[in-house]
C-alpha cells in the first residue's frame, strides 16, 4: 500500500501535541514526566494508561496497547490510516498532500542533499582557521566564543570566492542548487554565501539542512539564510532546538531570544533551554514545535519599540496554545543591549535576574492594552475591551478562557474607573511616505521575497501593513531593489537634515555656539548620501 511522504506525517507529529489529541477522549493528569489516565482500549478503574509527550508515544501497562498520535486516532475512532491522517491534518490546520509513496529518486535526492551540506560544513569549518578566515575568527572570538563553542556549533567561514561551486564541480548542478548553497547567474554557478561567518542549521534529526551567514563588513542585512528548500522551511525551523531539546524538558521551559549568537551564548552560559527564530518573525509553527516539548515559555526581547511589538505578536501567537498549566512570560533587555552583551559585560547573574523578573503573559497583555489605548475615555475603554476580548477568545481551553476573562473583568472594574486623564503619546507612528510609494513597496514585497528578507529591518520601520493583497510589480528585480535603496537613502538624508536643524535650533535657543565638528560631519554625510542617490537615479534613467 502506498504511504504518505514521511515529511508530512512528521509535520503532523511536530505540530500537534499528543497530550492534546488524547485528552479530547481521555482525561489526563500529569504525574512526574508523563500524563496518566484510564485506558480507552479496555475497562479499568485505576489509571494505567501513560502518555509521554516528549517521546511522542502512549503505553497502557494494563492491556499493552502502544503507539503514537496516528495510531491512537486510528484505534480510538476505529478508522483507517488515511482517515486518521485527514482528521489530524484538520486539527493541525494544514493541507493534505497528494497520496503517494516516496520514490527511490526522492530518497536518493535527500541523501545527496545531506551529504553536500555536511561536506560544505566541514569546508567552512576548516577555512575559519586558515588565513582567509582570519577576520571571521577574530570577530567570533571577540564576541566571546571559545574554540570549544566554535567546534560544538560547527561555526565556519565562507570565503569571497566560489569555493562550494569549485569543490563540488563533479556533482550535477541541480543537486547543488537544491541545497541553496549555489545559484546560477549570467556567468554560471556561484556561491550564495560569500565572505560570511557561517552557522549551520539543523533539523529535528540533527542533520544540517541549511545555513545562516553573518556579514563581516558591516553591510546589511547582517544575516542571510538559506532560502526554503525541500528539506528546509524557515518558518518551521528553530535555531538551536536540536541542542536545547533535552534542556527544555529538564528545565521545564524554553527561552526564546531574537538571534542565533544570543541563543548560543545563552546556551553556553547557564540557559541551555534557549532557542531563536531564523531571520524571520516568530511563527505559529515555531510555537507549536516548542509547545510540544513544553508549554512553559519565556520570550526574551529587546526593550525598545521593535522588541515591544515583537512581544505583542508573540503573545497573540501563543494564546491558542495556552493551557491551565502553561507558564508563559515576557522578559525585556533594556538599554539598547541584547542577551549577548548582558552576559559579556555584566555576567550570568544579571541575565538570570532579567529572566527571573519576566512578566507573566496575563500581566503583559494587560499592561500593553493600558499603554496603547486611551482607557481614561469611554471610547478608548471600548476599543481596549474589544481587543482584550479578541485576544482571550484565541484561548481554546474554554474553562481557562473563562478564568482569564473573569480576571480581566475584575481588573477593569477596579482600575479603569480610577484612572486620571493623562497625556497620550502614540506608540506606533503612521507611515510618513505618500500612498503611491506605499503601494509600490507593497507590490515589491509580494513580488520579490528575497528583497523583503534583505531589507527586512528597513521595510518594517516604514510601519506599513503588508497583509492586504496587491498586484505584482512590473519592475525587474534589479530596479525594484534600486527603488528600495533610493527610498532608504532619501529617508536617511531627511533624518540627517532634521538632526542639522535641531543642532542649529538648540544652539540658537541656548545662546551657545553649535559644535562645528558635529555639523561638518552631518553635512559630509548629507553630501555623500546625495551623491549616492544621484548616482542611483542616473542608473535608473539609463
Amino acid at each position: 500500500m502506498a504511504k504518505y511522504d514521511n515529511s508530512f506525517t512528521d509535520e503532523l507529529r511536530q505540530r500537534l501535541s499528543l497530550v492534546d489529541v488524547i485528552s479530547r477522549r481521555v482525561p489526563l493528569v500529569k504525574k512526574g514526566q508523563n500524563y496518566w489516565g484510564c485506558c480507552p482500549f479496555h475497562n479499568e478503574k485505576t489509571p494505567s494508561f501513560s502518555v509521554n509527550e516528549e517521546k511522542g508515544f502512549y503505553h497502557c501497562f494494563g492491556c499493552g496497547e502502544h503507539g503514537d498520535i496516528i495510531s491512537f486516532t486510528m484505534k480510538s475512532q476505529n478508522i483507517n490510516f488515511v482517515d486518521a491522517i485527514k482528521e489530524l491534518a484538520d486539527m493541525a490546520g494544514i493541507k493534505m498532500p497528494e497520496y503517494k509513496q516516496k520514490s527511490k529518486e526522492q530518497i536518493e535526492a535527500e541523501e545527496n542533499y545531506i551529504q553536500i551540506t555536511e561536506k560544505a560544513t566541514q569546508i567552512y569549518q576548516d577555512l575559519l582557521y586558515q588565513d582567509s578566515g582570519k577576520i571571521a575568527l577574530e570577530y567570533i572570538k571577540k564576541r566571546g566564543f571559545t574554540d570549544e563553542m566554535i567546534k560544538k556549533y560547527r561555526i565556519g567561514y565562507a570565503p569571497k570566492n566560489n569555493i562550494i561551486s569549485a569543490r563540488f564541480n563533479n556533482i550535477k548542478i541541480d543537486k547543488l542548487t537544491s541545497t541553496g548553497l549555489v545559484r546560477i547567474g549570467d556567468y554560471g554557478p556561484y556561491d550564495f554565501f560569500r565572505d560570511k561567518l557561517m552557522f549551520p542549521i539543523y533539523n529535528a534529526h540533527n542533520q544540517i539542512v541549511a545555513f545562516s551567514g553573518r556579514s563581516l563588513d558591516g553591510s546589511e542585512p547582517k544575516y542571510i539564510n538559506t532560502t526554503d528548500t525541500e528539506l528546509f522551511h524557515k518558518k518551521q525551523t528553530i535555531f538551536g532546538f536540536n541542542f536545547a531539546r533535552d534542556a527544555i524538558h529538564k528545565n521545564n521551559r524554553s527561552i526564546i531570544v531574537e538571534g542565533q549568537i544570543d541563543a548560543i551564548q545563552m546556551q553556553c552560559h547557564g540557559f541551555p533551554e534557549t532557542v531563536a527564530p531564523l531571520g524571520t518573525a516568530l511563527t505559529e509553527d515555531h510555537i507549536a514545535i516548542l509547545c510540544k516539548s513544553n508549554r512553559n515559555i519565556i520570550f526574551c526581547f529587546d526593550g525598545d519599540n521593535a522588541g515591544q511589538k515583537a512581544a505583542i505578536r508573540a503573545c497573540t501567537l501563543v494564546l491558542p496554545f495556552l493551557r491551565e498549566n502553561s507558564d508563559v512570560k515576557f522578559a525585556f533587555v533594556t538599554g539598547g543591549k541584547d542577551p549577548d552583551e548582558i552576559l559579556k559585560n555584566h555576567g550570568v547573574a544579571a541575565m538570570k535576574k532579567i529572566i527571573d523578573n519576566a512578566v507573566p503573559l496575563i500581566d503583559f497583555l494587560w499592561e500593553s492594552v493600558n499603554k496603547n489605548y486611551l482607557v481614561n475615555t469611554p471610547g478608548g475603554r471600548t476599543s481596549a475591551e474589544k481587543y482584550l476580548k479578541d485576544c482571550v477568545s484565541k484561548i481554546t481551553d474554554k474553562i481557562f478562557q473563562n478564568e482569564i476573562n473573569e480576571e480581566y473583568n475584575s481588573r477593569k472594574f477596579n482600575q479603569w474607573h480610577k484612572w486620571k486623564k493623562q497625556e497620550y503619546k502614540p506608540e506606533v507612528k503612521l507611515p510618513d511616505i505618500d500612498e503611491m510609494t506605499v503601494n509600490v513597496i507593497k507590490q515589491i514585497v509580494q513580488t520579490y521575497p528575497e528583497i523583503t528578507e534583505k531589507y527586512l529591518d528597513f521595510l518594517t520601520s516604514l510601519n506599513i501593513s503588508f497583509d492586504d493583497e496587491v498586484n505584482k510589480t512590473d519592475l525587474s528585480l534589479e530596479n525594484a531593489e534600486k527603488f528600495v535603496i533610493s527610498l532608504k537613502l532619501q529617508r536617511y538624508i531627511n533624518k540627517l537634515e532634521q538632526e542639522r536643524q535641531e543642532l542649529l535650533k538648540k544652539s540658537l535657543d541656548n545662546g551657545e555656539k553649535y559644535n562645528q565638528e558635529i555639523l561638518e560631519d552631518i553635512n559630509k554625510k548629507i553630501e555623500e548620501s546625495n551623491t549616492k542617490l544621484e548616482l542611483l537615479l542616473d542608473m535608473n534613467d539609463k
